[in-house]
């Protein structure tokens, strides 16, 4: 056993109070001190904004009123139906949810992805409740070598696990590099995913005939969902939800 893996066996040992005198807990969200892991303190808790009734029952977009009873649908839910079926998150993309994606897609805070995942099980528990299997949004492989890890990946494993559903990474696997995002618009963006997603034939059995859920970290146009859901559905998922941590307040429109 190495020295690491011996000192790792030992703290597992510890009362969780001796630990907590030796790593006290910090916020996830700016590092101050909390009372417990993995918890937000009360200033980034009131600064996440977090994402609630009413809103667009397909993009998950929130509404400023209550527009009455029934299934409410924003108008560009109506102009532009997305292909995936429904869309939910956690929070708008916004200061305290900015930086929680950041920390973990940018800062190797892979330990947040658990926090992440309890707050997304959470709001996509009506999705979660259809659902059959988790898929995360893949990356290109040269992406992937670049960053180690995926961020969608590492939240769909979670929220599989907090959901008990079978997880599946390599159901849909990205065929073609593509540019960022990041600067294109609602058009560009969906122009630049096209063709980009693929169910590899010998993994279709994993997602055919499935109620699928669809994991990723942030929304923003639509676009990443709507190419993969589409490439899902031509592999023969019976349906596909998105689920992701945050969301661009002008998602839906």
């Amino acid at each position: 056993m190495t020295a690491i893996r011996a000192l790792a066996s030992t703290l597992r040992g510890f009362p969780r109070g001796v630990l907590s005198l030796i790593y006290p807990p910090t916020c996830s969200g700016c590092g101050a001190a909390t009372a417990d892991p993995g918890a937000l303190c009360p200033t980034c808790w009131t600064g996440l904004r977090l994402i609630e009734e009413p809103l667009c029952q397909r993009f998950g977009t929130p509404f400023a009123l209550d527009l009455g009873v029934g299934p409410l649908l924003s108008p560009r839910a109506i102009a532009e139906p997305p292909v995936f079926g429904r869309a939910r998150a956690v929070a708008l993309y916004d200061a305290v949810a900015r930086r929680l994606v950041h920390r973990l897609k940018y800062e190797d805070r892979l330990d947040l992805s658990g926090v992440m995942a309890r707050m997304m099980a959470a709001s996509g528990r009506m999705l979660i409740a259809e659902a059959e299997c988790v898929v995360p949004v893949p990356l290109h492989r040269w992406r992937l070598w670049r960053r180690r890890f995926n961020q969608a990946a590492l939240l769909g494993r979670a929220v599989a696990r907090e959901a008990g559903l079978p997880f599946e990474p390599a159901a849909l696997v990205r065929i073609r590099a593509t540019r960022s995002q990041v600067g294109l618009s609602r058009a560009a963006r969906g122009v630049n995913l096209s063709g980009a997603f693929r169910v590899p034939p010998e993994q279709a059995h994993r997602i055919r005939g499935r109620r699928v859920l669809l994991v990723d970290d942030v929304i923003t146009t639509g676009a990443t969902g709507n190419a993969a859901s589409r490439a899902l559905l031509r592999g023969g998922a019976a349906s596909v939800d998105l689920l992701t941590f945050a969301m661009v307040g002008a998602a839906a429109g």
